[in-house]
C-alpha cells in the first residue's frame, strides 16, 4: 500500500484543536450525590416538626416519622424514573408519559415548590439565628429580646440576595461543600442523640400521644364538613398532608442523577439508601426526640419555629453546654438551609431552561448574560418572586410551610402517573430498577405498586385541597398563572419552537482552543487510554460499547471529532461532510452521562480524518483506537485507509502496540500496529 507523500501529510495535518470543557462530563461518587440531595431534603428537619405541631398537636412526631418512612417509596419512584434516563427530571418524565399539557401543569407546580423552598429555608434559618442570639442575651441577663420575625425576614432577604448574585455569576452548588455540611450534620445528630438518651435516663421520658387535635386554621374548609373531621382514616390523611412538607427536596435526586459516576445504576441505589437512612435518623429521629424531651406547651409556644434549638436547650446539664449545643445546631441549620436556598434557585433555573429547550419560552427568558453566560432573566424573575414571598410572609414559617405542601404533592402525583403510562409506552425498554409489586402479563409489567402509590398520593393531595386554604388558593392561582404564561409564550414562540423541535436538543458546550494536541491531552492522568473517533451522532454504537466496558479508575476515554477545514483544496474522496459539532457532542455527552464515565471530548480541524486520528492517538499514547463502521466505505476499506495513513505519522515512536477496532452491532474488525 502506498503511503501519503509528505506534501499530502502536511495538507492533512490538524489545523486547530478545541477541547470541550463541559461541566457535565465530571462525575461524582454516590455519597457526594446523596449529600447534594440531603442539603435540601434534610433541611426540612429544622421546620417540619414545628409546622406539624401547630397543625394537629403533640402527635406530630409520629407523622413526621411516617413521612420519612414513606420517603423510601418515593425514592424507589425516583429510581425507576432515573432508570428511564429521561433528562430533565419530573418535567421531562411527565412530558414523555402524558404530553405537553400535563407537563406544563407539573412544571408549574414544581416551580411553585422551588419558589417556596427558598423563602421557607431562609426564614427558618433566620429564626434559628435569632433564637441563638436571644438565648445568649437571656444567659447574660439582658432584658431585651430580638424580634424573631423581623430578624428572620431581614436574614432571608440577605441570603436570597446573595445567592441571586452568585447564580447570575454562574457559581453553582458544590458537591464537596454539601458533603462537608452533611458530615458536620451527622456529628451534630450523633451528639444530640447521645445527650438526649442521657437526659431521658436522668429525667424520664414519655411517648408522644397519638390523638390528633387539629387547629381551626389547619382544618381549613374541612372545618365546615362534619364527616371530614372524623378522627379516622380521613383524619390520618389530613395529618399526613400537614406533614408532607418534610419531603422537601427529594426530587433533587433526579437532577443529580446525571452526575453520578460509573457504575451509575448501582451508585444511584447506594445514594438512595444513604438519603433514606439519613432522613430517617436526622429528620425523623431528632423530631421524635424533640417531642419526647421538650414539654408540649413549650413546643407550641416557644420552639415551634426552631424546634431543634429547643431540643438543645431542654437537655440535662449546665446552660453553657446547652448554648454551645444550640450554636452547633444553628451553624448546621444555617448551612443546610442556605444550601436549600441556593438549590431552589439552581433547580428552578434548570427547570425553566428545560422548558425553554422545548421552545415553550420566548427568547427573552433564554437570553444569556454577556459576561457570565447564565440565563439571568430567569434567575432575576425567580429571585424577585422569592424576595416578595419573604416580605409577604413576614417571617411566618407556618404560613410558608402550609403553602409549600401544594407543589410537593401534585408534582409527585403527575410523576407517578407518567411513569405508570410509560410502563406501557416503553414496555420494551430495559430498566435497571422497577418499583415493587408488578404482575407480568405477556410483555408488560402491570405496575400494581405504582397504582397503589398513585392512589394514596391523590388521596392526600385532594384532602389537602380542603384543609390547606392558603396552599390551595396560592398553589392553584400560581399554577394557573404560570400555565397561562407557558401557553401564551409557546404560541408567540411557535416558529422558533418548530425549528428547535426539528434540530433537537443541543447541549451547551464550553470550548477552549489550545495550541496543539499535546496540550489538549496534558491533563490525562490514567495509565490506559482509548481514543474513540466519532462522526455521526446517529452512529455511536462503538462509543457505547467502550463506555459500557471501560474502567473509569484506570482508563481515559478520548472522544475525537474531526471537522473538515473549509475553503481548502484537497482530494474530494479524502474529505468527509461536516456535521454540526454541537449535535455530535450532545449525543456524546448524553452517553457519557448515561454510563457515568468521564470522557475528554476534542474537536480537531483537518481534511483527513484518518491522519488526524492517527496523529491524536500517537500524541495521546492511546492503547486502542475505536471507530464506527462507515456506511459508505465499509470496515475493510477503513482498515486499509487507517494502515496506509498510520505510516505518515512522524516523530512519534510507539511505546506499545496499538489496536485499531472497527465496531458495529454484533461484529468487529481489528488491526494491531506494532510500530
Amino acid at each position: 500500500m502506498k503511503q501519503p507523500s509528505s506534501s499530502s501529510a502536511g495538507a492533512s495535518r490538524v489545523k486547530k484543536v478545541v477541547v470541550l470543557t463541559t461541566a457535565m462530563l465530571t462525575f461524582i461518587p454516590f455519597w457526594k450525590a446523596a449529600a447534594v440531595v440531603l442539603c435540601d431534603f434534610g433541611s426540612s428537619a429544622f421546620y417540619a416538626g414545628g409546622i406539624a405541631m401547630r397543625a394537629f398537636g403533640p402527635a406530630f412526631p409520629w407523622y413526621i416519622l411516617a413521612v420519612m418512612l414513606f420517603s423510601g417509596l418515593l425514592l424507589m419512584l425516583e429510581l425507576e424514573a432515573c432508570s428511564l434516563f429521561v433528562r430533565g427530571g419530573a418535567y421531562k418524565i411527565v412530558r414523555e408519559g402524558m404530553g405537553d399539557t400535563a407537563a406544563k401543569l407539573a412544571a408549574s407546580a414544581l416551580i411553585f415548590d422551588f419558589i417556596l423552598t427558598g423563602p421557607i429555608s431562609a426564614v427558618t434559618a433566620g429564626h434559628y439565628l435569632c433564637g441563638l442570639f436571644n438565648s445568649f442575651l437571656e444567659w447574660g441577663g439582658a432584658a431585651i429580646e430580638l424580634p424573631e420575625n423581623v430578624i428572620s425576614v431581614l436574614f432571608g432577604l440577605l441570603v436570597t440576595g446573595y445567592f441571586w448574585r452568585q447564580n447570575v455569576k454562574g457559581i453553582e452548588e458544590s458537591s464537596s461543600k454539601s458533603a462537608k455540611i452533611i458530615a458536620f450534620s451527622l456529628a451534630v445528630c450523633f451528639l444530640l442523640a447521645i445527650w438526649s438518651f442521657i437526659t431521658m435516663a436522668l429525667h424520664g421520658a414519655h411517648l408522644p400521644p397519638t390523638q390528633l387535635a387539629f387547629s381551626q386554621e389547619a382544618l381549613g374548609w374541612a372545618g365546615g364538613i362534619d364527616w371530614m373531621q372524623t378522627i379516622g382514616l380521613v383524619g390520618m390523611l389530613m395529618a399526613f398532608g400537614h406533614s408532607v412538607l418534610a419531603l422537601s427536596g427529594i426530587e433533587t435526586l433526579s437532577q443529580v442523577y446525571r452526575e453520578i459516576e460509573y457504575p451509575k445504576a448501582q451508585n444511584l441505589k447506594k445514594a438512595a439508601w444513604l438519603i433514606f437512612g439519613f432522613a430517617l435518623l436526622f429528620t425523623g429521629g431528632l423530631t421524635f426526640l424533640s417531642a419526647v424531651i421538650i414539654p408540649p406547651e413549650l413546643v407550641a409556644t416557644k420552639y415551634y419555629d426552631n424546634l431543634l434549638a429547643g431540643l438543645a436547650m431542654s437537655m440535662a446539664g449546665p446552660n453553657i453546654l446547652k448554648l454551645l449545643m444550640q450554636a452547633m445546631i444553628v451553624v448546621c441549620g444555617v448551612a443546610m438551609l442556605s444550601g436549600a436556598v441556593n438549590t431552589s434557585l439552581i433547580g428552578s433555573n434548570s427547570l425553566m431552561n428545560r422548558i425553554a429547550e422545548d421552545g415553550i419560552l420566548t427568547d427573552w427568558f433564554r437570553k444569556i448574560h454577556r459576561r457570565y453566560g447564565t440565563s439571568y432573566h430567569i434567575i432575576h424573575v425567580i429571585a424577585v418572586v422569592q424576595l416578595a414571598v419573604i416580605l409577604v410572609s413576614r417571617g411566618n414559617v407556618y404560613l410558608l410551610g402550609e403553602a409549600y405542601a401544594f407543589g410537593v404533592m401534585w408534582c409527585f402525583v403527575f410523576e407517578v402517573s407518567a411513569i405508570i403510562r410509560l410502563r406501557w409506552k416503553r414496555a420494551a425498554q430495559k430498566r435497571d430498577f422497577m418499583f415493587p409489586l408488578n404482575i407480568k402479563y405477556e410483555n408488560y409489567y402491570i405496575p400494581v405498586g405504582l397504582i397503589l402509590l398513585c392512589g394514596f398520593l391523590v388521596s392526600v393531595a385532594c384532602v389537602n385541597l380542603f384543609t390547606k386554604q392558603v396552599a390551595t388558593v396560592a398553589g392553584l392561582g400560581f399554577t394557573a398563572f404560570l400555565f397561562a404564561v407557558f401557553s401564551l409564550s409557546e404560541r408567540l414562540n411557535a416558529k422558533r419552537a418548530n425549528t428547535m423541535f426539528e434540530e433537537g436538543y443541543r447541549e451547551r458546550i464550553n470550548a477552549q482552543t489550545v495550541d496543539d494536541l499535546k496540550e489538549a491531552f496534558s491533563e490525562l492522568d490514567h495509565p490506559h487510554r482509548i481514543l474513540v473517533a466519532v462522526k455521526n451522532p446517529e452512529n455511536l454504537y462503538h462509543l457505547e460499547e467502550v463506555l459500557s466496558k471501560a474502567n473509569a479508575e484506570d482508563t481515559d476515554v478520548i472522544v475525537l471529532y474531526c471537522k473538515p477545514v473549509e475553503n481548502v483544496l484537497y482530494r474530494q474522496d479524502m474529505r468527509s461532510a461536516a456535521v454540526d459539532e454541537q449535535e455530535v457532542f450532545t449525543a456524546v455527552i448524553f452517553l457519557a452521562e448515561k454510563y457515568g464515565l468521564p470522557v475528554t471530548p476534542v474537536l480537531v480541524h483537518s481534511n483527513d480524518a484518518y491522519y488526524a486520528i492517527a496523529q491524536a492517538a500517537a500524541v495521546a499514547d492511546a492503547e486502542e483506537v475505536v471507530m464506527g463502521v462507515s456506511g459508505r466505505h465499509g470496515a475493510n476499506p477503513q482498515i486499509e485507509r487507517a494502515v496506509m495513513t498510520w505510516g505518515a505519522v512522524k516523530d512519534h515512536e510507539l511505546k506499545h502496540p496499538v489496536t485499531l477496532r472497527i465496531l458495529w452491532e454484533g461484529r468487529e474488525v481489528s488491526y494491531r500496529f506494532t510500530r
